[in-house]
């Protein structure tokens, strides 16, 4: 017989709880499926898959996507609201006109998940369209956000695209779980 010590055990237990691991076969199968043919194929599954919240619909999924665009939405702005010091006169207008988009961003996102939490039979598709044009507005604005760096060289306007073109890529994956959920026609709610 074989002894296997107890702090080994405990590692064990510990990795084979939910908290540990990702997302049960089934869950992670429903991920892989729905991402498949997404904008961004692996980004949607790398985020989707290691989202820690319920996840095991398609309605679910479009919240995790959008979810994880406020999030980053979120973040950026942070990021960007703390780094106006240090910059020329035209890099912090650009900085700044790129908070208040990612702002409207957040809002735009922030009303899509309100839609998508209380979908409704008789409403879905109007609540739907919403999402969509919603969204598509968080795209928007993200786009007008690198345009103000038009004519501004160096280091702030490549890092203020690297970090927009992340949360662009999230948001039109989020885009695209609203289309794939109106396409279902919400049956798994």
């Amino acid at each position: 017989m074989v002894t296997i010590p107890f702090f080994v055990l405990n590692i064990l237990l510990f990795l084979s709880s939910s908290a540990a691991t990702p997302k049960s076969g089934a869950d992670h199968d429903l991920v892989r499926s729905s991402c498949v043919h997404a904008s961004y194929p692996s980004l949607c599954f790398r985020t989707l898959s290691s989202y820690s919240g319920p996840a095991n619909t398609p309605r679910e999924l479009a919240q995790a996507a959008v979810k994880v665009s406020l999030s980053r939405a979120r973040k950026v702005s942070n990021y960007l609201s703390t780094s106006v010091t240090g910059y020329n006169k035209r890099e912090r207008v650009a900085l700044s006109d790129c908070v208040e988009q990612i702002d409207e961003s957040m809002e735009e996102l922030s009303k899509t998940l309100g839609e998508l939490k209380h979908l409704r039979g008789e409403t879905f598709e109007f609540q739907m369209s919403n999402a969509r044009t919603w969204v598509s507005a968080a795209l928007t604005n993200e786009d007008t956000c690198l345009d103000g760096f038009e004519g501004v060289d160096g280091k702030v306007k490549s890092n203020v695209k690297r970090k927009i073109t992340n949360v662009a890529k999230v948001t039109s994956n989020a885009l695209y779980m609203i289309n794939r959920l109106n396409e279902s026609r919400g049956r798994h709610r």
